[in-house]
């Protein structure tokens, strides 16, 4: 996700007027973009490699010290499952008690 931000952020300096007037700001940028775009192909070779090659979830959670960002949004993702089946179960119990004013406001909430 961060080399996918990177590489947007250095295509928008690419468009920058400020590329058009200064031709050592457009090579500086131009440099940027170019190894933007490198690092995001390389992660995303190595994210591939590793599917590929164990074929799960896993494998990536071995590397996550080496790609904390993909360590952040992993733990992200688990939280937000912990929540959605905590608040699922939740619904659940309300849909199966006698539907009277309270179950209802709640239930809607």
């Amino acid at each position: 996700a961060m080399s996918k931000s990177a590489v947007k952020i250095s295509s928008d300096l690419l468009s920058n007027p400020l590329c058009e007037q200064e031709p050592s700001f457009l090579e500086m940028v131009t440099a940027f973009d170019t190894a933007m775009k490198r690092m995001d192909s390389f992660n995303q070779e190595k994210v591939d490699w590793l599917w590929l090659e164990n074929g799960s979830a896993e494998s990536v959670l071995e590397f996550s010290s080496v790609f904390p960002s993909l360590n952040m949004a992993v733990k992200r993702r688990e939280q937000t499952l912990q929540d959605y089946k905590r608040l699922q179960s939740k619904v659940e119990k309300y849909e199966e008690k006698e539907r009277t004013g309270p179950v209802l406001a709640k239930l809607h909430q």
